[in-house]
């Protein structure tokens, strides 16, 4: 049975003092929902890691890191490996997110990269694909996300894999107040779903979480949470305001 999975990515937002704050807010509204239907994810900037790991000790809520660099150690001034990001004892780590591939040029190869090593540390991967408004209306959004997801993740083993959940995020509604209609998403869930199942098998396909991540918010969650392939989300804006992101918990 696959997890149904609702994680904040709170991006480059929040003081370490405001986003202790902020997680003790998510931690006591989660733990007041007596029939918690999901996991509870909550992203954080790489300053925030421990001290939000403390908050966030013997509650319900799982702690995450928005990136990972793309080397083990070494003379990289200013980035963050993945062992780095699990001795803080993240759980997991978002890679991919389109913001990281278009301000930052994070290439397929390069995530292939992230990839292993946030695996070989011990961290599950929440793994970003989809399509720009160009990309969209030229029809080639199933190539790219083909694209995306073969190339920096198809050479995992079964096991491996295991620890990926895959976040769909249409470029076109990240902070646009765009919303891809519940049944668009669908489409999209749907094909990343067959995609796997003709790589790893109808049961590995079966048992992998698939995020949307586009403008989720909790006047539309249920319906998309209602979807077949849709297993939760990743919520951007949302995810910053902790009754908004328990009214998206809670869609469930």
């Amino acid at each position: 049975m696959r997890k149904n999975i609702v994680a904040g990515n709170w991006k480059m937002n929040t003081t370490v003092p405001e986003g202790v704050q902020l997680a003790k807010e998510v931690k006591d509204a989660v733990a007041q929902v007596a029939d918690l239907k999901c996991d509870v994810v909550v992203g954080v900037p790489f300053t925030h890691l421990t001290a939000v790991k403390s908050v966030l000790e013997g509650g319900k809520v799982l702690l995450s890191a928005e990136n990972c660099a793309d080397h083990e150690k070494g003379a990289y001034t200013g980035e963050v490996s993945a062992p780095m990001v699990a001795s803080t004892g993240a759980d997991y780590a978002i890679l991919g997110h389109s913001e990281r591939r278009g301000y930052y040029n994070e290439t397929i190869e390069m995530l292939k990269t992230k990839v292993d090593l946030a695996l070989a540390a011990g961290l599950k991967v929440i793994f970003c694909c989809g399509e720009s408004l160009d990309e969209r209306k030229s029809g080639m959004y199933f190539e790219i996300i083909k694209e995306e997801i073969m190339g920096s993740l198809f050479h995992l083993d079964a096991d491996a894999f295991a620890n990926i959940v895959i976040a769909y995020e249409p470029i076109w509604a990240i902070g646009t107040g765009e919303t891809a209609t519940a049944d668009q998403a669908e489409e999209i869930h749907a094909f990343i779903r067959k995609l796997i199942a003709d790589k790893y098998g109808a049961q590995v396909a079966d048992d992998t979480t698939i995020l949307y991540g586009g403008s989720c918010k909790p006047s539309n969650a249920a319906e998309l949470f209602a979807k077949p392939d849709i297993d939760g989300g990743l919520i951007g804006g949302a995810s910053l305001k902790a009754a908004d992101f328990l009214g998206i918990v809670t869609a469930f």
